[in-house]
């Protein structure tokens, strides 16, 4: 009898740790899946980004930058050639360097922004109240696939971007199709329809003219 309520009290006792563990593992499992719904990391998202920048080394700070976005925000899935475009805006003797990117992140929009502001940071870029001025690099969303997004310091799709050349013509190298969901135009549409007179070119590298 003592054997039997021996072996009674252990698989009680068993039972009972079997239950703690499990609910353990579903109290964890509920927070992680409540922390990652709260910072919207639950849904992969095509982010479309533009490069830009037009002093110091141009090439070396777009290489940078985009080893930098591979690392912190997602993976990049396509990437446009270079342009070489006259400032918009304003005047300046350096031109601008502008290159289209998409990015695979699951990452929210404002975190993405805020990484992109580290990036820059980390480049050296320093910001100001001024929207047209030389710099060293800037990064700008351009579209989250065909999603709407609006917030006090982000707005999605980028309000100028259907207004611009230098940001059309990289974009259309990868994304021709993509279809703005305010304007209901495809970026091969606004491309067409885009009345900017900037000048826009294929950028030739002194190492590709030599060549």
């Amino acid at each position: 009898m003592n054997i039997y309520k021996y072996v009674f009290c252990k698989v009680k006792r068993l039972d009972v740790i079997i239950k703690l563990c499990l609910f353990c593992c579903l109290f964890v499992l509920f927070f992680s899946f409540l922390s990652g719904f709260k910072s919207g990391n639950l849904k992969t998202c095509n982010y479309y980004l533009l490069l830009g920048g037009n002093l110091g080394d141009r090439s070396y700070y777009f290489s940078s930058a985009i080893s930098l976005i591979r690392e912190r925000i997602g993976v990049i899935t396509s990437v446009s050639s270079l342009y070489e475009t006259e400032p918009w805006g304003f005047e300046h003797e350096n031109w601008f360097l502008n290159q289209a990117l998409i990015v695979k992140s699951v990452l929210a929009p404002e975190e993405v922004l805020r990484k992109i502001h580290d990036i820059e940071r980390k480049l050296g870029r320093k910001r100001d109240n001024s929207r047209y001025n030389g710099r060293i690099i800037d990064i700008d969303i351009l579209f989250v696939d065909e999603e709407i997004f609006y917030s006090d310091d982000l707005v999605i799709p980028h309000p100028r971007l259907h207004k611009r050349k230098f940001t059309l013509l990289p974009l259309l190298e990868i994304a021709p199709t993509l279809r703005h969901p305010l304007l209901d135009r495809s970026v091969e549409e606004m491309a067409e329809a885009c009345k900017d007179t900037m000048r826009v070119n294929l950028y030739k590298s002194e190492a590709n003219m030599n060549s």
